[in-house]
């Protein structure tokens, strides 16, 4: 096994293929793109740690990790002599009759080399120096195991109203022993379209493959590197959900998808070239008539067996294929997302909380076109409904920090209600400082001082000193600490204005009557 440990999503796949698909290591390891005997090293760690898929499904991915790797060991340095690939393979080829197998072979080895490498290395280095031989093997199809998928160039369609001719992809999907056919006319080859015809193919058949060979176009295969293909996630997901593994072909080889292959030229001669001279002015339309002549296509007799595809599929391939779940697919997407300071993750322009504690956290997001799923290694955080509103918020109370989510009850008409209790003309003065500021939020501050002084003075004196602010229009909470502090609203109102009004007699003030006579001598002169 490779020094570096494979992702628990990908050790998961490999005990669901074993335990729930039943591949064989080979396949498990074609499918996953790791070494046959990294395959093996996992399914012998999953047995001496006693579990199986049922118990594993449900583990989280720490608590699998730990199961599976109680202790860590240190890789060995010893320096092993490898096997002669050459004669190794020179020796099964010529005796071949006998039933010569690489365990004899190892045995062998072992007899020279006793400190050598053991049986799995042995194989999987024999197999590594015999993969860069040039082979073609013809390749008899098991009943009921494959499903080869690809595209090819469609018919155009005419927009009715602009006289433009869009183009289309046509999907095929061919059943590798039966050759039994599906083809639909998609628009594109993203992700949307690739998985819903996948969906609408399994929905025709009536059953699922065990496995599912695409070519390594970028809406089926993430990665499409020779040794290591990875499957984009949402149709390794889909693949999951109908109970099916991935095996895409190796770039550059189309001999590994030649059913396909095969079946795309006949699509192309029994379908497109009837329909060549034909107008549509619609996907659906198009389809409609690709899907009469498919019924032809799978009904015609094959000359050489005397029977039609239907028939060698109904005998064949459906017996030995799987059940349709009971419910299709739902597309989701698979996103990345980091959580910001305001504990959002920006998902198509919308922002949707996660709990307060995921902060800076990296997590996984599943889009469907309903949901957003947020997951934490493996484990869902939270769900929410989906919403298409630009730029706004859906937030949780329940994901908030206490003190935010205190915050958040905060509201004008609470404000006004808290001050109620206090007395008519405290509500008054809160709403009015509310009302003063070009946001209610922006006066939530002030309210809250005012209320608070509560906590330092009698209610009584708390809405005298509200009366007398708003009668001087100093609505403020620093009028109203000034009030209190200064004693002022335990003297009336009316008394201070009388006193105000009352002048003192002084020979330095002159009063109106001063004025007024000065100005009746102005005029007379």
């Amino acid at each position: 096994m490779a020094n570096r440990r494979l992702p628990v999503r990908k050790i998961k796949e490999i005990l669901r293929m074993k335990h729930v698909c039943s591949l064989s290591k080979r396949e498990i390891a074609q499918s996953c793109n790791v070494p046959r005997s990294t395959v093996g090293d996992y399914l012998r760690r999953a047995r001496a740690a006693g579990l199986d898929w049922s118990e594993a499904s449900r583990l989280t991915d720490t608590e699998l990790e730990s199961r599976l790797f109680p202790t860590e060991h240190l890789p060995s340095s010893v320096h092993r002599p490898p096997p002669d690939c050459a004669y190794i393979h020179d020796e099964l080829q010529t005796h071949r009759k006998v039933n010569l197998t690489l365990t004899q072979m190892w045995l062998e080895y072992k007899e020279q080399h006793p400190d050598g490498y053991q049986y799995t290395q042995f194989c999987e280095y024999y197999r590594r120096w015999r993969g860069k031989l040039d082979y073609c093997m013809r390749i008899t199809h098991t009943a009921g195991e494959k499903v080869f998928v690809d595209y090819c160039d469609g018919l155009a369609i005419v927009d009715p109203v602009s006289g433009e001719q869009i183009p289309t992809q046509l999907f095929i999907a061919v059943w590798g022993a039966s050759n039994y056919t599906y083809a639909e006319a998609t628009l594109s080859q993203t992700l949307p379209d690739w998985i819903g015809s996948h969906v609408r193919a399994f929905r025709y058949f009536g059953c699922v493959p065990r496995l599912l060979v695409p070519d390594n176009l970028k809406s089926g295969v993430q990665d499409p590197c020779f040794y290591e293909a990875e499957p984009n996630r949402t149709y390794a997901e889909m693949a999951g959900h109908y109970g099916c593994a991935i095996l895409p072909a190796r770039p550059g080889h189309p001999r590994d998808k030649a059913k396909v292959e095969a079946g795309a030229l006949i699509a192309q001669r029994w379908i497109l070239a009837v329909l060549r001279h034909r107008t549509f002015y619609s996907l659906e339309e198009l389809n409609m008539a690709i899907r009469e002549l498919l019924e032809s296509l799978n009904s015609r007799l094959l000359r050489r067996l005397g029977k039609s595809r239907r028939e060698l599929f109904e005998t064949v391939d459906t017996p030995n294929a799987q059940s349709l779940p009971e419910r299709p697919y739902e597309y989701a997407e698979w996103l990345k997302a980091k959580v910001n300071i305001d504990y959002h993750i920006e998902v198509d322009h919308h922002y949707y909380s996660v709990p307060f504690q995921l902060l800076r956290e990296r997590l996984d997001i599943r889009l469907t076109a309903s949901t957003v799923e947020v997951l934490r290694k493996g484990e869902r955080v939270v769900a929410h409904a989906r919403s298409h509103v630009r730029g706004t918020h859906t937030t949780l109370k329940d994901h908030m920090p206490p003190e935010h989510r205190k915050y958040a009850e905060w509201s004008p008409s609470r404000f006004i209600q808290w001050a109620s209790r206090t007395g008519s003309a405290t509500a008054e003065l809160v709403e009015k400082i509310m009302a003063s500021r070009t946001y209610p939020e922006q006066g939530y501050r002030a309210c809250l001082g005012i209320m608070r002084l509560g906590r330092h003075y009698e209610p009584e004196r708390l809405e005298a000193a509200a009366q007398r602010a708003l009668k001087f229009n100093t609505c403020s909470y620093k009028s109203v600490r000034a009030i209190l502090s200064a004693g002022l609203d335990l003297q009336a109102v009316e008394e201070e204005v009388l006193t105000q009004a009352s002048l003192p007699v002084h020979g330095n003030i002159r009063g109106k009557e001063y004025y007024t006579n000065f100005k009746q001598e102005e005029d007379h002169a």
